[in-house]
């Protein structure tokens, strides 16, 4: 199953924890989308979302990894199906212009006001940077305001994963 990552799960490393089958398969941009950090998390911070404008001239970057189907529920209860998020199959384009299909998680409950915590932004980050998503998106998101998580020890437990690969 093709499955378009585009927030926290863009990092290989948190998304293989989730779901050990994943493996990549390409970037890829969703034209009329455009990346936010206004989805309602069950944390109480903002998680990302690829809110659907119909603007052209608005694109979510991401990456597209291939599941195992008996993996997809598994990867349905970590993301909130049917709670944070709904299921879409959307058309994507990889770099060389090829179209995909493949499904993503759209936010149900959003609010434009909530910031994400600081080590959600460091996966998001994470994983754009490894799969060499262009220098002016990672700005991008570098600029994003983050707050920082009040529970310390999940902040920590959240960041351990690459302490693993120094």
């Amino acid at each position: 199953m093709l499955y378009f990552a585009y927030g926290s799960n863009m990092s290989r490393p948190r998304l293989e924890a989730r779901v050990p089958s994943a493996r990549f398969v390409t970037t890829a941009r969703l034209d009329g989308h455009r990346l936010t950090f206004h989805k309602v998390g069950a944390d109480g911070s903002g998680k990302c979302d690829a809110y659907a404008t119909g603007d052209p001239a608005h694109c979510v970057l991401g990456v597209v990894f291939d599941i195992a189907a008996a993996e997809k529920r598994a990867l349905d209860r970590i993301e909130g199906l049917g709670v944070g998020y709904v299921e879409k199959v959307v058309r994507l384009l990889d770099a060389d212009g090829a179209s995909i299909e493949a499904f993503l998680y759209s936010a149900i409950h959003i609010d434009a006001t909530l910031q994400p915590f600081g080590w959600y932004k460091a996966h998001v980050l994470a994983g754009a940077r490894t799969h060499g998503l262009p220098a002016d998106y990672v700005r991008w998101i570098e600029s994003v305001p983050a707050c920082d998580d009040p529970d310390l020890e999940r902040a920590q437990r959240e960041l351990a994963i690459y302490r693993v690969l120094d």
